[in-house]
């Protein structure tokens, strides 16, 4: 059994995040899922990136970080797209840390410190020609850091959708999201 620290992305806490943390969950998992947009729900991805914009992103990492205050120090730390902030931070720096799962984006392991931490496994996952994840440099960023260390996965998926594994967004996409929950479970099996 693994705890998880499972962040949003940027449409907010939907119902297909609330979801996903359930299946964890029927897999023994404990799953804490914070609302960092304080109720927000956007339905359109543009809406949500904008509000994100508007309180900023060091404000969505620094809301991630409190979200952890109090909880187990020996977390995964996962994040959907613009949650991916928060968990990458704390996956980075926070001590205890065991694991790490990003979807749907990634930024350089620069950003949060010199080098991916040592004994931290994880997961990236993301599709092969989502505008999103690949022209702005996630892509880049993920494939720098499984380069960097074997403790790091990352998984592609054919298509060009962004937020796939959310069942509640017109983007899902059944089949990967079926593949990406299959092995983030065997990941969380193997740390627990």
């Amino acid at each position: 059994m693994a705890q998880i620290l499972l962040f949003h992305h940027a449409q907010g806490l939907t119902s297909g995040i609330r979801e996903f943390a359930n299946r964890l969950r029927h897999a023994g998992h404990i799953v804490h899922v914070p609302d960092l947009y304080e109720g927000r729900v956007f339905d359109d991805l543009d809406k949500g990136v904008a509000y994100a914009q508007e309180i900023g992103f060091d404000s969505i990492i620094e809301r991630g970080i409190k979200a952890a205050e109090g909880l187990p120090r020996e977390l995964v730390f996962s994040g959907f797209s613009i949650g991916v902030l928060p968990a990458q931070k704390l996956a980075q720096t926070r001590a205890g840390a065991i694991g790490a799962l990003f979807f749907h984006s990634c930024v350089p392991y620069s950003e949060f410190g010199p080098a991916w931490p040592n004994g931290v496994r994880g997961q990236i996952h993301g599709m092969d020609r989502d505008k999103l994840f690949v022209d702005e440099g996630d892509l880049n960023a993920a494939q720098a850091i499984v380069e960097t260390t074997e403790e790091v996965e990352l998984f592609l998926y054919p298509g060009e959708k962004h937020l796939f594994a959310d069942n509640s967004l017109a983007s899902y996409d059944e089949g990967a999201a079926a593949l990406l929950t299959k092995r983030v479970l065997g990941f969380l099996n193997e740390l627990g």
